[in-house]
C-alpha cells in the first residue's frame, strides 16, 4: 500500500468538481483516507511550493493556490503516485490523454486543477505539511 497527496486547486473547486475528481480517484482503484477543505495563505502556499521559488512561474502559482478553498487530501492503494499521476493527466491539458482530469476539466497549464506528488519521498512531506498522522485512520 502506498500513500500519496491530492490537491483539488482553486479553480477546481471555484467550478465545483470536487465529485467527479473524487469519482476518477475512485475508478482508478485508489481509496481516499482523509480530505479537507482550507485556504492557503500565501505563507503556507509559499512553504509548500518552495521547490519552485526560482521558477519564473512561482509568484503566479502562489497567487493561484491562495485564490480560494483548495481540497487536500491523502489517497492510498497499490502504487498510489503512479496511479494518480496517470489519472491527472499531463500537466498541459492539450496534451493529457483522454478521460484524465487535466483532459476534462483543466482550463491551462496554470489552470490545471490538481496536485499529486511526484515520489515517494515528496508524498510523505507533502502528506505531512497538510496532515497529522491523527487525522488519517487507518495509516499503514
Amino acid at each position: 500500500m502506498e500513500t500519496t497527496l491530492s490537491i483539488i486547486k482553486p479553480d477546481g473547486v471555484r467550478r465545483n468538481l470536487i465529485g467527479k475528481i473524487f469519482a476518477k480517484i475512485e475508478d482508478k482503484g485508489l481509496r481516499i483516507a482523509a480530505t479537507k477543505m482550507i485556504h492557503l495563505s500565501k505563507k503556507q502556499a509559499e512553504m509548500f511550493y518552495a521547490v519552485h521559488k526560482e521558477r519564473p512561474f512561482y509568484g503566479e502559482l502562489v497567487e493561484s493556490m491562495t485564490s480560494g478553498p483548495v481540497v487536500v487530501s491523502v489517497l492510498q492503494g497499490a502504487n498510489a503516485i503512479a496511479n494518480y499521476r496517470e489519472v491527472m493527466g499531463a500537466t498541459n491539458p492539450a496534451e493529457a490523454a483522454a478521460g484524465t482530469i487535466r483532459k476534462e476539466f483543466a482550463v491551462s497549464i496554470g489552470e490545471n486543477t490538481v496536485h499529486g506528488s511526484d515520489a515517494p519521498e515528496t508524498a510523505t512531506t507533502e502528506v505531512n505539511f497538510f496532515f497529522a498522522a491523527s487525522e488519517i485512520p487507518n495509516k499503514e
